[in-house]
């Protein structure tokens, strides 16, 4: 898939339920949907854009077929969440591409430091993590996520 194939959206009410669908798909398949995915999940604009975060979402042939968010914590803290892309374009770049347009929006946005966490399982997620120059890293606090056994911060190049 050409990067011209996939046409990367922000946010917008009325793509709240794919923002939704999209990750409990993937959630349901690996893990399941915890309190604080709930929370994020049902209520996007509250949670996240309202606190000066950002989600987007990548639309190939007028699907949305994948998302991300940056949760901002404060501070220009800056949280990578929420990527998921649907089942059967997995494998097709489309991760690529919306970690590239969320590293270009936290660098537009002026972000101070960026960090996701994720779990040891998930080696191509992790690999694409440290291509896009993420680097493990000790965790600062314990986890919002059950799951979570990977912390990650982003090393500008």
């Amino acid at each position: 898939m050409s990067r011209t194939d996939v046409e990367i959206v922000e946010f917008s009410p009325d793509l709240a339920r794919a923002f939704h669908d999209l990750n409990v798909e993937w959630l349901e398949k690996y893990f399941r949907v915890e309190t604080i995915d709930h929370e994020m999940l049902s209520r996007p604009e509250e949670q996240i854009i309202q606190h000066g975060g950002v989600i987007l979402f990548a639309k190939c042939s007028g699907e949305i077929v994948g998302t991300v968010a940056l949760k901002h914590h404060g501070d220009g803290v800056y949280e990578l969440t929420k990527m998921a892309v649907t089942e059967r374009f997995r494998g097709a770049g489309i991760g690529r591409h919306l970690m590239r347009a969320c590293i270009e929006k936290y660098e537009e946005i002026s972000g101070t430091a960026l960090f996701l966490e994720s779990h040891s399982s998930l080696t191509p997620a992790l690999t694409l993590y440290e291509s896009a120059g993420f680097e493990h890293a000790p965790r600062p606090a314990p986890s919002e996520y059950q799951r979570a056994d990977v912390y990650m911060v982003y090393q500008r190049p």
